[in-house]
């Protein structure tokens, strides 16, 4: 049975969100270390640009891949 295009949207959010945290996390603690000084609004912001970019290829390439795989389009 094929995902629903709501369940891929689901978990492309949460795939997103587990990204977004690792991602917030990592800009705070490796860019100071390579000589960038980031606090931590400007890390959110740019993780909030970076999200809406990831989710939108997520879900696309998600059901895009389903529809080779089952046949929908």
């Amino acid at each position: 049975m094929s995902q629903t295009k709501f369940g891929s949207f689901i978990e492309a959010w949460a795939n997103i969100f587990v990204g977004f945290t690792i991602n917030f996390v990592g800009n705070l603690c490796v860019w100071p270390l390579l000589g960038f000084s980031m606090g931590a609004r400007v890390a959110f912001i740019g993780g909030l640009i970076f999200t809406a970019i990831s989710l939108v290829r997520q879900y696309v390439i998600r059901r895009w891949f389903n529809g080779l795989r089952f046949g929908n389009k």
